[in-house]
């Protein structure tokens, strides 16, 4: 039994707080641009050598500026707003009742969004305020990738350095990526299954819908120059959800795939809709698109994915589509979430974990870490300590993400294009007509 053994009285002068970290979302059509400023002004989103920094702010005003007419249209066609925050507060909620049942009725769920509100260091004063003395922090990205995770916890990292009752006072553990936890993998392989066995979507007994996994993308120089271990755990993230479907019988044949890329850069390949467009060269007359890297219906899902990549299916000859729900609040994926703050919240108390996963689930962490380890690779958040729910030891985030190498690597042809996109940033932004970025 958790606690067993442990003195009631200090206990009872615990104060638990679970930080969830999200993206964040326009909430209606006049946030759209403020907050594709904030997006764009991110280091880790448009990264700027040293000697350029200076450029950081006035390019993301260009950028946003620029970007925001068809980035409302985006949005107005999923009904003016993003859904984004409101599920986060449903799942916040929903994680607070698993864990108040599973033994903790004191722990109280507080929200974080990086770029919109509530803002991450809204929800920190929010934090303080309550006098939380222990604090699990769990990105909602069931992958860790510098972008993503990654620029929220060197957020944290800054906050915590600068703020004494955050450095000294407030214990915390993050868990940096659960892709691997059972919980996740056997809600995705049940949400899959049932939308292939959807009667509304037509599909014909013979049919076999590939089951397309679609992840977000990011730029290859995050994986092969900066060691972001995103493109390993979300290959072995796949491969589990995989396994869990042939347990339930399911044998369609599957792909990865990678959206939303943006600019002249590379981004890690196949790209989603050349796969699409083969698939339909090759004949494929069913499919089932499956959101691997969100756990909340956005943007992303709804207009994406259900429009573009849909209406793409469809001119490419693919007759019936499919696309498999965002977790949202999904009782088996909230249980396990709120199982792996209970878990790291035992260590953070020296108790012994229970429920741990199996060896299937291992994290693709040990890997990645040695590798960087081995370029001599500078971790992101050195000073952050970090649970993932399983095994008995708590490493750092450093231990286990070891990114970001200093300084970036930039050549005369990625200074060109800064300097070529400052100047048709600017071209456009006058121009009043057209977009720079898709």
């Amino acid at each position: 039994q958790r606690g067993s053994g442990r003195d009631e009285g200090s206990r009872k002068e615990e104060r638990v707080g679970v930080l969830l970290l999200n993206l964040g979302g326009p909430e209606c059509l006049e946030d759209v641009q403020p907050f594709l400023y904030n997006l764009f002004a991110d280091p880790d989103i448009i990264r700027l050598p040293a000697f350029l920094r200076f450029l950081q702010a006035p390019l993301a005003a260009l950028l946003s500026t620029n970007r925001a007419p068809k980035s409302r249209e985006a949005y107005e066609s999923i009904g003016g707003g993003s859904p984004l925050r409101r599920i986060t507060d449903e799942q916040a909620v929903a994680i607070q009742n698993a864990m108040a049942k599973k033994g903790e009725p004191n722990a109280k769920v507080y929200v974080g969004m990086r770029y919109w509100k509530p803002f991450t260091e809204d929800a920190v004063e929010e934090i303080k305020k309550d006098g939380v003395t222990k604090l699990i922090v769990l990105p909602l990205y069931p992958q860790f990738s510098i972008s993503t995770s990654g620029s929220s916890l060197r957020l944290l990292e800054q906050m915590f350095q600068e703020d004494d009752y955050l450095g000294a006072q407030l214990e915390h553990v993050v868990i940096p990526s659960w892709y691997q936890r059972p919980g996740y993998v056997k809600s995705m392989a049940k949400l899959i299954k049932n939308e292939l066995n959807n009667p509304e979507r037509g599909f014909k007994q013979d049919d076999k819908p590939v089951v397309f996994f679609s992840a977000h993308g990011v730029p290859v120089s995050y994986v092969e120059q900066a060691g972001d271990p995103y493109k390993e755990e979300m290959e072995r993230c796949v491969r589990l959800i995989v396994d869990e479907l042939r347990l339930m019988g399911v044998e369609n044949e599957h792909v990865l795939a990678y959206q939303s890329r943006v600019g002249p850069v590379e981004w890690l390949k196949p790209y989603t809709d050349d796969v699409i467009r083969q698939m339909g060269k090759d004949g494929v007359k069913s499919m089932v698109a499956v959101p691997v890297s969100f756990v909340s219906e956005h943007i992303e899902t709804l207009e994406e994915i259900d429009m573009e990549y849909r209406e793409l299916a469809e001119e490419s000859g693919i007759e019936r589509w499919g696309r498999a729900p965002a977790l949202d609040t999904d009782q088996t994926f909230i249980d396990d979430l709120a199982d792996a703050c209970l878990e790291s919240l035992a260590g953070m108390r020296g108790e012994k974990r229970a429920g741990v996963p199996d060896a299937k689930y291992d994290s693709a962490y040990s890997s990645s870490a040695k590798a960087s380890a081995a370029a001599g690779i500078i971790p992101p958040v050195p000073t952050m300590p970090a649970g993932s729910g399983s095994g008995d030891e708590v490493p750092t985030v450093g231990d286990l993400l070891g990114v970001k190498p200093e300084p970036w690597r930039w050549g005369v042809l990625e200074l060109a294009f800064v300097a070529v996109s400052i100047l048709l940033s600017t071209m456009l932004l006058m121009d009043g007509e057209t977009t720079f970025f898709p």
